[in-house]
């Protein structure tokens, strides 16, 4: 019998500054290939925000948030 569950890669990202944008962080990790595909992804809810499914394009992500997304945590530090 297979192992059906999925392993999610772990990324830990670190602010050099106050927050990123989702949209931004996303485009920064090469998880989409533009901003535009970052907006339709998180705005048809395939991004997790801390657990949750956010829609804000431009959520601004600070130091202990969790980002899920294909698979990928992604901490913010």
């Amino acid at each position: 019998m297979q192992d059906l569950e999925k392993t999610m890669q772990e990324l830990e990202f670190t602010l050099d500054k106050e927050f990123i944008e989702l949209n931004k962080l996303l485009k920064i990790l090469s998880l989409v290939e533009s901003g535009g595909q970052a907006n339709a992804i998180i705005s048809d809810g395939y991004v997790k925000y801390n657990g949750e499914v956010d829609t804000r394009k431009r959520l601004k992500l600070r130091k202990g948030d969790v980002i899920e997304f294909d698979e990928t945590r992604i901490r913010i530090s």
